[in-house]
């Protein structure tokens, strides 16, 4: 069917929806089933926001799988839930497009069906998250448990399958900007996160992870990205984690399931200079750190640049009784820190199996580190506990109150591209062949200049 027909198809399909929702007392948006319906079988829709449907949750509502909702240029005071699977939402202009939750809702957009595809929109002032992605009921209700997470008791782990979120600025959100939970088999890319109380981008509970998170920047939040008992083919490639209190985590959490993080690989990115006072103050008072490990285990950080970050560059500890093991810190760039890496274990659980390789780094805590921890080394061989002078972290300000972000890269031919098909499982990257980032990785758009 030619796009001009399908066009007057979605329109015919939402003018008949609200019919009947207006006959039948429904608030607007009524029953589509019997609109849906008319449709010839096999084809896909645009639907537009505010052309076809008033709003963008009255829009989703009609799609189905294999639509594109499109958005115009305004700003939508609402809460979208995406329920039907294999959906794209897009926006037509980045920066124009705007889901503004005015701190009275606790998420701007929520996917909670597989294959659906979130681009070119901003998403800012929500209480909790500008864009969910979970297979998790709780998430979706709103239910935050302690520091963000979710508790989900003794109930099973559902896991959402397949998503995409790409271009997307997620910013001066109350918890994480971008947070895939209890999620496997997505990419978040060429996003922008900053304002999280708590993490820009975050990803948790989930093993496997088959989760790419590349070619993002995340700025002036509490930390730039966090993985939290995220485990196996999660991958952390190419991104700009610059500006923040932290740059980056990777962690074991007992407030969420799926318990020890371990087997995440991070590659290529530029984590440089996170110290900035003009931040929200971090749950765990951490501030001038490139790197926590954190009770994680097993994971690999090759070819990165960590430098000017006040504090210590790569940092591993313990998470209570969890202990981070065999962790591999190869060929990586450390400049400018305050300590570039500091390996410390102030009770009593201390790690195993830590190594490092072939790094360009001039102090570390204990000293002579690079050489006595050479990779490899056994499993069982201790880690040695070290300690440094720590700068006195400054206070942090209101999430509300971080600075606006700077015109972002927008999606190509956003207006004319058909829906986008979300792969049932992503290609994953090949770090052998992830360069080391320039200084100047991904700096269009961002506010934070690194030095």
């Amino acid at each position: 069917m030619p796009r001009s027909a399908l066009r007057v198809t979605a329109a015919l399909l939402v003018a008949l929806a609200l019919l009947a929702g207006c006959s039948s007392g429904g608030g607007g948006h009524g029953d589509d089933g019997a609109a849906k319906g008319r449709r010839p079988s096999g084809t896909h829709v645009t639907i537009r926001v505010p052309a076809d449907a008033p709003t963008i949750s009255a829009a989703v509502s009609l799609a189905r799988p294999g639509d594109l909702v499109l958005v115009a240029a305004g700003v939508y005071h609402e809460s979208v839930r995406i329920g039907t699977a294999h959906v794209t939402l897009r926006g037509e202009s980045r920066q124009k497009v705007v889901i503004d939750g005015r701190l009275r809702q606790p998420n701007g957009v929520v996917v909670a069906a597989p294959g659906v595809a979130v681009e070119n929109l901003t998403v800012e002032n929500n209480t909790q998250n500008g864009v969910l992605v979970t297979g998790s009921a709780a998430a979706v209700a709103g239910l935050p448990g302690q520091s963000g997470g979710y508790d989900t008791g003794d109930e099973p782990v559902h896991f959402l399958k397949s998503f995409l979120v790409s271009y997307v600025t997620a910013t001066r959100n109350g918890l994480y900007g971008i947070y895939a939970f209890s999620a496997q088999n997505g990419v978040i890319e060429h996003s922008y996160a900053s304002g999280g109380a708590d993490s820009g981008i975050y990803v948790g509970q989930c093993k496997p992870c088959g989760i790419v998170v590349r070619d993002n920047v995340a700025e002036l939040n509490a930390v730039g990205y966090e993985g939290t008992n995220a485990s196996g083919d999660m991958y952390v490639v190419g991104n700009r984690l610059a500006g923040n209190r932290v740059g980056l985590t990777t962690d074991s959490d007992h407030q969420e399931k799926l318990l020890p993080q371990r087997g995440a690989v991070i590659a290529g990115n530029l984590i440089a200079d996170n110290q900035q006072p003009r931040t929200p103050e971090q749950a765990d008072g951490g501030w001038g750190i490139g790197v926590g490990v954190d009770g994680g285990s097993g994971n690999r950080f090759v070819h990165n640049r960590i430098t000017g970050n006040a504090d210590a560059g790569f940092v591993i500890t313990a998470t209570a009784d969890l202990p981070p093991d065999g962790n591999q810190i190869t060929e990586n760039t450390f400049s400018a820190n305050g300590v570039d890496v500091g390996w410390t274990f102030p009770n009593a659980t201390q790690g195993k199996g830590n190594c490092l390789r072939g790094n360009v780094l001039h102090t570390t805590a204990p000293a002579r580190i690079a050489a006595t921890a050479s990779c490899p080394v056994r499993a069982d061989s201790a880690t040695p506990s070290g300690s440094w002078t720590r700068p006195q972290a400054p206070s942090g300000i209101p999430f509300t109150d971080v600075a606006a972000p700077g015109p972002q890269p927008q999606f190509p031919n956003a207006t004319t591209t058909g829906a986008t098909l979300v792969p049932a499982v992503p290609a994953l990257p090949d770090t052998a062949h992830v360069p080391l980032p320039s200084p100047s990785l991904l700096a269009t758009g961002a506010r934070v200049r690194t030095s």
